[in-house]
């Protein structure tokens, strides 16, 4: 990606992962992958990154194996982005941590958890009256030990701005993929997800428990492709007998593979893909508003409009008006 290409960076672009003993290795190499690695076809302003010791000592993973951090938790006082990559729920979270992220939190830095590291911010007091998310097995814990919270189960993430929180471990890979767009726009997302090989967005009000996450051989080979199709033709009607006939299924046995495939219905993932698309096109292109409609198979404006202010509680204009990156 040429330079030129990318919108202003983040104003404080240091981002910070916490390291403690016991930590899940997996969700640590999510931080890691995302904003660790050196990527120069980002170009120069891409994130810095930092680990950073909870107690001063290498850090053992669930793995074994150990980590080496780059310094204390001094670190996170000038920190724009603090990631924390779960936690043991049932372990008391450190007062100075506490402490840390709260005035981090008063400073304006983000702070991203990941799979259970939402139980520190609710230890902090950081998610009271607040919209969150964390793993599926821990919902009932944290309705039960953190009642101030309110808890969104069935979710991959929640953006609540400063303070944004995943789902299941993989789910962190989908919130992370959300920040570098929030911060660098759809095409830096798009570059990163393509050296990792994982779909460039997925959105965040989608199921977070899928009863078959990867379909077997035989209904992959139909719906892959069909699923490409519906994103490339998203201006087009798609009927469910249409799209089970070019599946090769009837429509009841269509209909639930789909959901087990995707874990949701054609009808809200189209409508999922086509806002994805809108959001695109207006961030990153000079399209009105009634040819961004018409392209994303929302047809008129005031279709787009009501789906806008239904599900990113904004409209197009307005939300062209805080994300373009066009003139950048």
């Amino acid at each position: 990606m040429p330079n030129a290409s990318l919108p202003s960076p983040p104003l404080n672009r240091k981002v910070c992962a916490l390291a403690y003993d016991r930590m899940p290795l997996f969700e640590f190499s999510i931080a890691v992958e995302f904003f660790g690695l050196d990527r120069p076809e980002m170009g120069p302003d891409w994130y810095t990154f930092k680990v950073v010791s909870l107690d001063g000592h290498p850090a053992r993973t669930t793995a074994g194996l150990t980590v080496t951090a780059d310094g204390g938790l001094e670190e996170l006082d000038d920190a724009g982005t603090i990631v924390i990559p779960g936690w043991p729920p049932s372990i008391p979270v450190p007062q100075i941590l506490i402490d840390i992220l709260r005035r981090a939190c008063l400073r304006g830095a983000r702070i991203v958890t990941i799979c259970s590291g939402a139980f520190v911010l609710a230890a902090a007091g950081l998610l009271k009256g607040k919209r969150a998310t964390t793993h599926w097995k821990y919902t009932d814990y944290m309705r039960t030990t953190y009642p101030e919270v309110e808890l969104v189960p069935d979710v991959l993430y929640v953006d609540e701005g400063q303070i944004l929180t995943s789902a299941g471990s993989a789910a962190g890979i989908d919130l992370c993929l959300h920040l570098v767009r929030r911060d660098y726009g759809p095409e830096a997302a798009n570059v990163v997800a393509r050296r990792l090989v994982v779909p460039p967005h997925r959105d965040g009000g989608q199921a977070q428990y899928i009863e078959r996450a990867v379909p077997i051989v035989y209904e992959s080979s139909r719906l892959g492709p069909l699923l490409d199709y519906m994103r490339a033709h998203l201006d087009h009607e798609h009927r469910i007998g249409d799209l089970a006939r070019r599946a090769g299924m009837s429509e009841r046995t269509f209909l639930r593979r789909f959901s087990e495939a995707t874990g949701t219905t054609p009808a809200r993932w189209l409508l999922m893909a086509r806002l994805g698309q809108a959001r695109d096109h207006l961030e990153a292109s000079d399209l009105s508003v009634e040819e961004v409609a018409a392209r994303t198979g929302f047809g008129t404006t005031t279709n787009l409009r009501h789906h806008f202010r239904e599900h990113l509680n904004t409209t197009p204009t307005a939300y062209r008006a805080t994300f373009s990156r066009a003139t950048a």
